[in-house]
């Protein structure tokens, strides 16, 4: 098992992703200044009782426990004293209880192997790997030989997000995607120098962004797949044309030199998670675009140059460099092109000749995922988090409806609607939220919310609202943190994915990590907020998961934690109320999926207990709720990406494997997937069950 016995309130932040992923994947912006300088009131519920139930449970050596979902008074020796609430782990009687279906699986150990570890009775193949051919014609790949002119035809770096659709014509194929998140160049080209990189090793970091549509074929009698050519593949990179819908089309805050007219982008960069659309398009969010921009140190414009900085974006070089050679990536001679990144991006993978959408209703920011939930009426709501400490979790509700076929009309519906962002109360007296952890009186973090109107679009009639004063639409839009700061959203603990129970549509929220949330000593003045009953882990180090009943057409909403990460036999673990003896180890969440039974599938980034990232599983409904089991790790260095989760198999991208502090091309810490002395490669690996479906005992 994982490492035991670790104090919250000692241990500083020990996330296992490197410096050098952090420095490639976010700008180290993990590490930074939080970019939040809002001072957002708490619009909970503030008690200040000074002996309250649960000071005197403690002072009686008395704790709450809970017992199949309810509460219930057990003793607890002095040693025992200030366990969680939620550990579930004291009971008065022992049950036996049976996984539910998709659940039956052996529980994969934390390790730290160089490999992809998977259950007994599992197998597993890489359908594809970083250089691999996506358009026929391309060259085999060869890391010593690298071009840009091949790299738009193979498979591009650090796949994150993935999707799997049917294909539209041959009923032994189907369609995957997927996003290709970020570079890290000193792992991709032997003796590269960082101070000087060429323009050629630029041209194929801008080829290694983006997105792949690759066609994949069945393999009969198991879940695993096989890449082909086909007619729908087709590379999108950071120089794909994009066109710009919505409330900042055409307006001065997004026109360029080589755009005047406001309209057309350039590429897209930095798209981590995203969402397969119920008509079949692939959602993508730009995440991380600051890193790639080079700030003007003598910018003159104060609010310009407070937005650049609200992201992140105030260095007068960057990383990569790449301002050296297109001039699109410098803001002191293209101040306007940093708002023309931070969107939810839409592709259409059945029409490989359609030109990708920059969506601007569904507002800027550092977008994790694009999920789209349908209610009954045909309305559409599309749930997005943004992905930095501090910051906040957003909808969509449009106006038009979904039509099942009509696919020029379902592609117009993001530019109709309300883009809102999330306002949280808790229903604890603030006492009860001290930090630790450990469940209020009422044995749940929970309490309700509000969704606060920011703007309302209607690109047909060109009318565009904004509902935050001192701001126009065409600002909400673009300036959409601010906007949200405005307004006074919950601050959250990095919200990255969001996805739709298929069944009970509840949404449930990925919250990573925050180690400045209450921080103290050299991390003090990072801290933007104390712990809070939605976020209530004091430098919180392995993240939370979040359970939404909304009203997704309204403006209400309730929430509970579901999920407080961490070593289970931690006393600051809540996993559901389920027996925490029983649970795997789990650490900062990132991507959700559900899978056919209506399980939660959970992958892992920055995993913060000393063993490998995974993808976890867990039951949200029922007696087994919150029973969390490893399904997967992936190898030293690595995070899991994707997932993808039905009845035949499991799919995971495996994104920077072998990245450590003291990495180089020459001397990786991996040698994943092509073992001996190879490079290691972003891959995607397919699992599926040797006999059977996935999770089941058929």
């Amino acid at each position: 098992m994982a490492l035991l016995g670790k104090n919250l309130f000692t241990n500083r932040f020990t996330s296992s992703r490197s410096s050098l992923t952090c420095t490639y994947k976010c700008g180290n912006a993990c590490f930074g200044e939080c970019e939040n300088p809002s001072s957002n009131a708490y619009f909970g519920d503030q008690f200040t009782t000074p002996f309250s139930r649960r000071s005197a449970l403690r002072a009686g050596g008395l704790t709450v426990v809970t017992v199949g979902g309810g509460a219930a008074l057990a003793a607890c020796s002095p040693a025992e004293e200030g366990a969680s609430a939620g550990s579930g782990s004291t009971t008065t009687a022992k049950v036996e209880l049976t996984s539910a279906e998709g659940m039956r699986f052996e529980a994969v150990q934390p390790n730290t192997k160089d490999e992809v570890v998977i259950p007994a009775g599992y197998a597993q193949s890489i359908l594809i790997a970083w250089g691999d051919p996506v358009i026929e014609g391309a060259p085999e790949f060869d890391v010593n030989n690298q071009t840009a002119e091949a790299a738009e035809k193979q498979f591009g770096f650090n796949n994150d997000f993935a999707g799997l659709i049917e294909h539209p014509d041959d009923p032994n194929r189907m369609i995957y995607m997927c996003s290709h998140e970020y570079t890290t160049e000193p792992m991709m080209f032997p003796n590269y120098d960082a101070d000087n990189p060429t323009e050629e090793q630029a041209k194929i970091g801008w080829a290694g962004h983006g997105h792949t549509i690759l066609e994949v074929s069945k393999v009969e009698g198991t879940g695993e797949l096989k890449r082909e050519f086909g007619p729908l593949n087709r590379r999108i990179t950071g120089t794909t044309e994009f066109k710009l819908v919505g409330p900042a089309k055409g307006t001065d805050l997004v026109k360029t030199t080589a755009d005047p007219a406001g309209e057309t982008v350039k590429g897209t960069f930095n798209n981590c998670s995203g969402g397969v659309t119920p008509w079949n398009t692939m959602l993508s969010g730009e995440e991380n675009f600051d890193q790639y921009f080079a700030a003007d140190e003598n910018m003159k414009d104060e609010k310009a140059k407070k937005s650049l900085e609200r992201f992140g974006i105030k260095d007068p070089e960057t990383d990569r460099k790449w301002e050296r050679f297109d001039d699109r990536f410098d803001v002191a001679k293209e101040p306007n092109e940093p708002n023309r990144f931070g969107w939810v991006v839409e592709i259409n993978p059945l029409d490989p000749q359609s030109t990708p959408i920059k969506h601007t209703a569904l507002g800027r920011f550092k977008h994790e995922a694009g999920n789209i939930h349908i209610t009954k009426d045909g309305t559409v709501v599309c749930y997005s988090g943004d992905d930095s400490r501090f910051e906040y979790i957003y909808k969509f509700v449009s106006t038009k409806k979904f039509e099942e076929g009509n696919i020029e009309h379902n592609l117009s519906i993001l530019d109709h609607g309300t883009l809102y962002v999330a306002k949280l109360e808790g229903n604890s007296p603030a006492d009860e939220i001290d930090g630790s952890g450990v469940l209020p009186e009422d044995g749940a973090f929970d309490g309700e919310g509000t969704w606060v109107k920011l703007l309302t679009s209607d690109t047909e009639n060109n009318t565009f609202v904004s509902h935050v004063d001192g701001f126009t639409a065409e600002e909400v839009a673009v300036f959409t943190r601010e906007a949200a700061d405005a307004v006074g959203a919950t601050k959250m603990d990095r919200p990255e994915d969001m996805e739709v129970h298929p069944d009970t549509e509840k949404v449930y929220v990925a919250l990573t990590n925050n180690s400045y949330r209450g921080a103290t000593g050299e991390n003090a003045k990072k801290n933007k907020e104390e712990p809070m009953e939605w976020a209530p882990v004091k430098e919180n180090k392995n993240g939370l998961v979040m359970e939404l009943t909304d009203d997704h057409a309204g403006e209400s909403l309730k929430w509970n934690l579901f999920l407080v990460c961490g070593d289970p036999k931690e006393a600051n673990t809540y996993f559901g109320g389920f027996d925490k003896e029983k649970v795997s180890p789990i650490s900062c969440p990132d991507n959700l999926a559900f899978d056919n039974h209506g399980n939660l599938w959970i992958s892992t980034d920055g995993n913060a207990l000393d063993t490998n990232d995974g993808l976890y599983a867990v039951t949200t409904e029922g007696d087994t709720r919150g029973e969390l089991k490893c399904f997967l790790t992936v190898p030293a260095g690595a995070e899991t990406c994707g997932p993808i989760v039905d009845d035949d198999r499991v799919m995971v991208n495996v994104q920077h494997p072998g990245e450590a502090d003291d990495a180089t091309f020459e001397s990786p810490t991996s040698h994943w997937p092509d073992g001996g002395n190879s490079t290691p490669r972003p891959a995607v690996v397919v699992v599926w069950k040797e006999d059977g479906k996935i999770g089941t005992d058929a």
